[in-house]
């Protein structure tokens, strides 16, 4: 079971990452793309996920997975249920959703300081 404590950190570890609140809900931002954001009751974590693949996401595991709202269909986001995932699970998604928006040679250079992936 994951919380929002898990991947707090890494919202100030990622570079270029900041955290940011809009209406009492923290939003992990690269300047002003927002790529993981909260419910205010911290039970459902958004982020930027490819559109192309996100119905096969939440198809494979819809106890985690759900498609995002009718406002947000139009863009790279999907949402999951923290609760339903394991810590290194909601690393691993937010890590991935960071990458969608800064340059590979950022991403390349976190592979080669985490080879073990997010920790």
């Amino acid at each position: 079971m994951a919380a929002i404590g898990d991947v707090r950190l890494l919202g100030a570890e990622l570079e270029r990452s900041y955290e940011a609140y809009v209406r009492g809900m923290l939003r992990f931002r690269v300047k002003q793309i927002v790529y993981a954001a909260f419910s205010l009751d911290e039970a459902v974590m958004g982020f930027a996920f490819p559109k192309e693949e996100r119905a096969a996401l939440v198809a494979s595991e819809p106890h985690k997975f759900e498609m995002p709202s009718q406002s947000e269909m139009r863009f790279n986001w999907v949402h999951a249920d923290l609760a339903a995932l394991d810590p290194g699970e909601a690393r691993e998604l937010v890590v991935d959703a960071w990458r969608m928006v800064v340059p590979q040679k950022l991403s390349r250079a976190y592979d080669l300081h985490h080879p073990d992936g997010p920790g």
